[in-house]
């Protein structure tokens, strides 16, 4: 059963989409893609072998073998961009994911789909250097914790320096906002008194989140 984190990520397909899953893994995602005729085409890539040969056992278990190709790759460097026009990069950190991306070429693509671990403000903010904006974006609550999957397009939009920080508002992200809340008033209570520098910048993170509570 593909798990809720997935499931948001393929919410943000289309059926024209020409797709290729960076770190697959053991290409469940893929596989959900392609069964449901959710996309176009769907290539599955991951740098690490064994990984790589998990998702070739499992896309030949689901006899689809013809219709998913497997790229042993590190990021985008053996992928044939010519072949797709949409990234899906998820279970990574921001650090990683920007490396990869720095080898996109832009004009081939269309659309980027990220889930990544950590450092969201810095992700959104350099991607937009990439020429890429966020569109949208969905707050998923699965096995204790909050993932984050955004859908990055090339269509322009200017952003809320709380966006940056905190994403795109959604009223039904309410427990996500509040747990940001109790998250900084933690890492708040920690930072020393002499650290004013610290302190201000928490204020100043905690006074934009205040808009979305």
């Amino acid at each position: 059963m593909l798990s809720l984190r997935l499931k948001a990520i393929a919410s943000f397909l289309e059926e024209t989409d020409r797709i290729v899953d960076i770190g697959c893994d053991h290409a469940y995602l893929s596989i959900y893609l392609c069964q449901n005729s959710i996309c176009q085409s769907v290539m599955a890539s991951d740098v690490n072998p064994n990984a790589l040969s998990n998702a070739i056992q499992n896309i030949k278990n689901a006899k689809l073998e013809k219709r998913i190709p497997t790229v042993l790759s590190d990021g985008l460097e053996k992928i044939n961009q010519n072949l797709i026009d949409t990234i899906i990069i998820s279970g990574m950190g921001t650090s990683t994911i920007l490396h990869i991306l720095k080898k996109m070429e832009q004009e081939k693509i269309k659309k980027v789909i990220l889930q990544s671990n950590n450092d969201l403000y810095e992700l959104r903010k350099e991607m937009k250097k990439l020429g890429f904006y966020l569109e949208n974006e969905k707050v998923i609550y699965d096995k204790n914790h909050y993932y984050i999957v955004g859908k990055y397009t090339k269509t322009f939009r200017k952003y809320k320096k709380r966006e940056l920080y905190y994403g795109i508002y959604h009223s039904e992200n309410k427990k996500y906002y509040f747990y940001l809340k109790e998250k900084l008033n933690t890492i708040y209570q920690k930072i020393p008194k002499n650290y004013w520098k610290e302190k201000l910048i928490l204020l100043y993170k905690k006074h934009l989140l205040k808009k979305y509570l």
